[in-house]
C-alpha cells in the first residue's frame, strides 16, 4: 500500500468511526456510580441510593431526591444544588440525613407540610412548592405534581396536597418522579414525560397492575419502577414491565437495583 492509500484508509476509518459514535448518542451505556446502567439522554445521570432515595444530574447540576441512609449513602456523589423532598415519611424525610448532605448553596423544595418538620437552620433553605405550582432555579423548571391514595382503606397513608410528586424541566427534557401516589388522574394526565419513576407497593401505593395501567395512559417514553418494597417484599416489577409492554411495546421499561445488597 503506497503512502498516499494509506492515509485515505486511516481517515476514512476515523471518519466512521466518529459517526458510529455520534449515531449512538441518545441511546449510549451510561455507567452510574453504582455499577448500573441506564439508557439516558446524554445529559441525564441517575444513581439509586436506595428505595425512594436518588442522586441524580443533570446540565451540570447535581440533585438528591428524598435523601436518607445517612451521610453515608452519599460518599462519593457531588453536593447537591437541589434537594427535592415529597412526604414526611420516614423513607422520604429523614432530618439527620438531610443536614449532613445539604451543602451552603443547596436549594431544598419541598411541600408545607415537609417544610414544617425540618430543623430550623434548613428552613431558610427551603422553597414551598405547592401541588401544580412551579418554580424556576438554575435554568429548571420544577413543578410539584399531587400525589396520594384513592383506596378507602388506604387513604390514610397519603392524603391530597400533604405531599408531591415533581416534574422537572430543562432543555426540552420532562422527568417525573411519582412519589407516594396511586394512579391518580394528575399521573394519567401527565403530558410529554421522557423519562418517569412510578412506585408500586402495597399497602402504601398502588399495585404493579395500576402503576401499568396509568403508564400505559401518559405513555412516558421510558418508565423506571421505584419504590417497590412494601410490607410483603419487593413488588414483582418483571410483571410491571410486562403489563406496560404488552399495551405499548415502545415503552421502555428500564429496572435499576434500588435495593443492592438489602
Amino acid at each position: 500500500m503506497n503512502r498516499l492509500n494509506y492515509v485515505l484508509t486511516i481517515t476514512a476509518f476515523i471518519c466512521t468511526s466518529n459517526i458510529a459514535v455520534f449515531s449512538q448518542g441518545t441511546k449510549a451505556k451510561v455507567i452510574l456510580a453504582a455499577e448500573t446502567s441506564v439508557d439516558a439522554l446524554p445529559d441525564f445521570k441517575l444513581t439509586p441510593i436506595s428505595h425512594a432515595t436518588a442522586v441524580f444530574t443533570w446540565s451540570g447540576r447535581t440533585f438528591y431526591i428524598d435523601p436518607v441512609g445517612g451521610k453515608v449513602a452519599f460518599e462519593g456523589q457531588k453536593e447537591p444544588d437541589f434537594i427535592l423532598l415529597t412526604d414526611i415519611h420516614g423513607d422520604h424525610l429523614n432530618a439527620e440525613t438531610l443536614s449532613a448532605v445539604t451543602a451552603a448553596n443547596t436549594k431544598i423544595i419541598a411541600p408545607q407540610a415537609v417544610a414544617d418538620q425540618l430543623p430550623a437552620d434548613l428552613k431558610s433553605k427551603v422553597i414551598i412548592l405547592k401541588n401544580e405550582e412551579t418554580t424556576k432555579q438554575m435554568g429548571f423548571e420544577i413543578t410539584g405534581v399531587p400525589m396520594y391514595n384513592l383506596r378507602e382503606e388506604a387513604k390514610q397513608f397519603h392524603t391530597k396536597g400533604r405531599g408531591n410528586g415533581y416534574v422537572i424541566q430543562s432543555g426540552g427534557m420532562r422527568v417525573y418522579f411519582s412519589g407516594d401516589t396511586e394512579d391518580i388522574p394528575e399521573m394519567r394526565n401527565l403530558k410529554n414525560i421522557d423519562k418517569a419513576f412510578i412506585c408500586m407497593n402495597l399497602p402504601y401505593t398502588m399495585t404493579v397492575e395500576k402503576a401499568a395501567e396509568a403508564v400505559l395512559v401518559f405513555a412516558p417514553k421510558e418508565v423506571y419502577p421505584y419504590h417497590y418494597r412494601g410490607q410483603g417484599g419487593l413488588s414483582d416489577v418483571a410483571k410491571f414491565k410486562s403489563l406496560v409492554n404488552t399495551g405499548n411495546p415502545k415503552i421502555e421499561v428500564v429496572q435499576l437495583d434500588w435495593y443492592a445488597g438489602k
